[in-house]
């Protein structure tokens, strides 16, 4: 056993186990499951947050969060952890069942930056830390029931709501509204939250500029080095249309190339496109990648309802080329993507080869 409490070698060893033997199934959608509960602004505060702001510690320090208080909190779905989380738990949970293995954490906009939205910016440590403990019981309580396939937590870290490497005013073309320091320090708290909350892998995902990944990987390998051990790490990036470039203007590539050096477990893509569109994206990073290759796709593009219309069928009968070309390694959902997409992909790659992985090393500390 470990000396460290958050960190087991016995749970690192299994996933690079379980990696080399068969394609690893990653979750699907959560907002795209948030949605069909259709909740209104009761749902969002629940009984601690029934004043729109943090009431425990508004009880404490009454002007603590200024006019913030009554701001509306509906479609924070991060703060449902939270507020709900047998909703949270539940999907969790129906992932689990549908064959996923890694469970990501609903920590999607937990930063201070993306929070700030919601005056709920002090709330982002615990976030994290209760999104990955809250993954963490619904793992282990299918594992207990299957001790011969262990689950994993994936910590997410999403990409905020600014962008370090492009203005917001097309006026002024060299402004920033976010620095490469402040992104460092803000990933750095949801960090040490997710390991804490007991996640087994850190995911910096839907990357749409690159500098801020470097900055999330920044502030990952600061962590680890401050406690002496680290775990295993993925990025998926979101090629954003068809010029087939990240929104910072990266190729997958390119993209691989500026975040090989961090030794990640997993590469990949997800977001912004379906299946079928991110094919040769996906292609491309498993020939260059010297490690493994994740996908995790939107249930096609939208409709003009900004609805998704790809039935679980068509996501895996297309995932399933992917795994027969030997493309993945790791293979999931994401926007429009439901449990039954999930069960869906499981079956279609059961049985077939993961990708071959060049000079792969181990991520054990």
């Amino acid at each position: 056993m470990s000396a460290l409490p958050w960190l087991n070698p016995a749970r690192v060893a299994a996933l690079e186990a379980a990696l080399q033997q068969r394609i690893i199934i990653l979750d699907g959608g959560m907002g795209t499951m948030i949605q069909q509960w259709k909740l209104e602004e009761p749902d969002y505060r629940g009984e601690r947050f029934v004043e729109g702001c943090d009431s425990l510690q508004a009880h404490v320090q009454p002007h603590a969060h200024g006019p913030g208080c009554s701001h509306d909190l509906k479609g924070n779905n991060d703060l449902l952890t939270l507020s709900r989380p047998d909703i949270i738990a539940g999907i969790h949970t129906a992932y689990l069942e549908a064959g996923a293995d890694l469970i990501e954490t609903n920590t999607f906009n937990a930063t201070a930056i993306s929070q700030t939205d919601y005056h709920l910016q002090h709330l982002a440590a615990e976030l994290n830390r209760e999104g990955a403990a809250l993954a963490r019981r619904c793992c282990d309580a299918m594992e207990a029931k299957t001790p011969e396939r262990p689950r994993f937590v994936v910590g997410v870290l999403g990409p905020t709501s600014r962008t370090a490497s492009i203005s917001p005013d097309v006026n002024d073309p060299g402004f920033r509204n976010i620095d490469f320091d402040t992104l460092r320090t803000i990933y750095r708290e949801a960090i040490d939250g997710l390991i804490d909350g007991g996640a087994d892998i850190l995911m910096v995902e839907t990357v749409f500029d690159t500098l801020n990944a470097k900055a999330a990987l920044y502030a990952i390998e600061e962590a680890f080095d401050a406690r002496g051990a680290r775990l295993p790490v993925m990025v998926s990036g979101t090629i954003t249309d068809a010029s087939g470039r990240t929104l910072s203007g990266q190729t997958a590539e390119a993209f691989y190339a500026s975040i090989s050096h961090t030794n990640p477990l997993a590469v990949g893509l997800n977001c912004a496109l379906g299946a079928k569109e991110l094919r040769q994206h996906v292609e491309t990073l498993a020939r260059v990648a010297q490690t493994h290759v994740s996908a995790h796709p939107n249930a096609g593009l939208p409709n003009a309802f900004g609805e998704y219309d790809e039935t679980p069928e068509e996501t895996a009968a297309t995932l399933k080329e992917f795994a027969q070309s030997g493309l993945l390694n790791i293979v999931g959902g994401c926007c429009g993507t439901t449990p039954e997409h999930i069960r869906a992909i499981a079956e279609a790659v059961r049985g077939l080869p993961p990708r071959p992985v060049p000079g792969r090393e181990s991520v054990a500390a």
